[in-house]
């Protein structure tokens, strides 16, 4: 009887951990394989990093409505005036919405600074579309420019 509790027990344990591995494996990795296994990127990061700019909200791939919010941190540099723009294109490049993102605490500083984006699109747009968050460059020059994209898919 012992020997059959230890076993139940273990089987236990082995399927926690199995469902634990799994449960991290699926979350949102930078590079993943898409429906024909070639390799792609979920967030394309031109002269930035993980280390200037991260979203929380929507994830790479995620499924949005005609209104949503963009929340993240990005470090004080990244805003200028407390703000950076924000971009969703549809799948031809077109801008389909853009705002401000606004930081949500003191961005007179080089730590991270949450920020918060409410987008609307327009009603009659279904598909998928691109997110894009870019820096400030107040100064225009296009060597200062910073961006991180990622694809989204526009339904209800």
């Amino acid at each position: 009887m012992r020997k059959q509790i230890t076993f139940i027990i273990i089987l236990v344990l082995i399927g926690g951990g199995l469902i634990w591995y799994n449960f991290f494996r699926t979350q949102v990795p930078m590079t993943g394989q898409n429906n024909n296994g070639e390799q792609q990127k979920f967030f394309t990061y031109n002269n930035a990093s993980p280390d200037l700019i991260t979203v929380q909200l929507p994830y790479p791939g995620a499924v949005v409505g005609k209104q949503f919010s963009v929340l993240g941190k990005a470090r004080g540099s990244w805003y200028f005036e407390a703000s950076f723009p924000v971009k969703v294109l549809d799948k031809n490049g077109n801008v389909l919405a853009q705002t401000p993102a606004q930081a949500q605490g003191d961005w007179m500083t080089t730590e991270f600074v949450p920020f918060k984006a409410d987008l609307t699109v327009p009603q009659s747009y279904i598909g998928p579309a691109t997110l894009v968050l870019k820096n400030d460059n107040p100064s225009g020059d296009p060597a200062r420019d910073k961006s991180l994209s990622f694809p989204i898919t526009i339904e209800y």
